[in-house]
């Protein structure tokens, strides 16, 4: 099916971003697998070609984009290539939306230049090991100093893409205890330094794919923050959250589509070069029968996903929206996945295959962003269920 959501300026940022993976992050992916993160001048490179910025107004340094199709465009090469850029999309997708919806005018002075240059890399830290989904059940907590300077943070948070190399983290704490009545209140936002006494990263955590992406586990213990580093309003943190989610769950919809592309891609190179009882494999039925399956479910996705970017463009993608697109998209590349992962038999299993580290990246998307159940709960409300 031809695309309609794509023009000139998007098909010459794609060759460009081709080019650049093409010579400098394949050669290299291997080996930052095995170490379990980019090296940190990579975030300065992408840095140098303003892809941190794409969406940061010129005045902050960046390219002053409204549109998130050049956000789309990187995802799909990425995939189409079978690499990572380890956590830049925590850093733009994820944390960009905070800086510039909430932060003053001061902090964004303060802060978007490094933002835009990746010296200032982000990460957001709301998962704790006892709340999950859960995020009203948050208990790290900061409380401000008798004369009002600083925050003292508290806690620990777990599952946190990016936390290892991250300068700054957004970390969500309660600044006044949850009642019965409003667990949701007493949420803040503090914009912690990653170098300030009694903060601590921990275990790094080994995930089965996303290699190149560093998750960590932190701690804080009595860790100052200054008052200036609060994010928006004090007791906002929830409204916050709930506002940027659909963005969130946008960046993995697009992710999650362009991952089902590449691997139908994958598949049809694969079964072309590979033989079984003296032909090609893509010369059995089944072969085309599933691939069809395939590319008919992905048409699909991919149709509601560049609606899901076009209504986002103009403001308009509710809650509801993108968690229908999340579940229908993350769900059908699982599908899809699993599938050309079997057209390629035991070969699919090896890591040395692309189709193998798709595999394995792409399970999380029904997990991190809200689980599939936590979309489908989502969903059901919107319907008045």
């Amino acid at each position: 099916m031809i695309r309609t959501i794509y023009n000139e300026d998007h098909e010459a940022f794609r060759s460009m971003i081709r080019d650049f993976i093409e010579t400098e992050v394949v050669p290299h992916h291997a080996e930052w697998e095995k170490q379990g993160h980019v090296p940190r001048a990579f975030y300065l490179r992408l840095g140098e070609l303003g892809l941190h910025g794409i969406n940061v107004p010129e005045e902050y340094g960046g390219a002053g984009e409204t549109s998130y199709k050049f956000n789309m465009v990187i995802a799909e090469e990425v995939a189409r290539a079978g690499v990572s850029f380890g956590a830049y999309s925590i850093h733009t997708n994820l944390v960009r939306p905070y800086l510039l919806s909430f932060a003053t005018e001061e902090q964004k002075r303060r802060w978007m230049p490094g933002f835009v240059s990746g010296e200032m890399m982000g990460a957001l830290a709301m998962t704790e090991p006892g709340t999950g989904s859960d995020l009203a059940g948050i208990s790290t907590t900061a409380k401000l100093s008798e004369d009002g300077t600083h925050y003292v943070l508290n806690g620990a948070k777990t599952f946190i893409s990016g936390g290892v190399l991250a300068d700054r983290v957004l970390v969500v704490a309660r600044t006044s205890p949850a009642t019965s009545g409003g667990r949701r209140g007493g949420l803040s936002i503090l914009f912690v330094d990653t170098k300030s006494p009694g903060y601590t990263v921990g275990k790094k955590l080994d995930k089965i794919g996303l290699k190149t992406s560093d998750t960590a586990e932190l701690a804080f213990q009595d860790v100052k923050v200054p008052v200036e580093d609060l994010l928006g309003e004090e007791g906002q943190g929830f409204k916050y959250l709930t506002h940027n989610l659909v963005e969130e769950r946008l960046a993995i919809v697009v992710g999650s589509v362009a991952a089902a592309a590449a691997a139908i891609r994958f598949a049809i190179e694969y079964v072309k070069e590979r033989k079984a009882f003296g032909q090609p494999v893509a010369a059995f039925q089944n072969t085309k029968f599933v691939l069809a399956d395939c590319e008919a479910e992905y048409q699909a996705a991919q149709a509601f996903t560049d609606r899901a970017v076009e209504l986002f463009d103009e403001g308009r993608l509710t809650a509801a929206d993108a968690a229908a697109a999340k579940l229908f998209t993350t769900e059908a590349a699982g599908r899809i996945i699993d599938k050309c992962l079997q057209l390629h038999g035991g070969y699919g299993y090896i890591n040395e295959y692309p189709i193998a580290r798709l595999y394995a990246d792409t399970r999380v998307s029904r997990l991190y962003g809200g689980t599939s159940e936590i979309m489908r709960t989502i969903i059901a409300k919107s319907l008045g269920l």
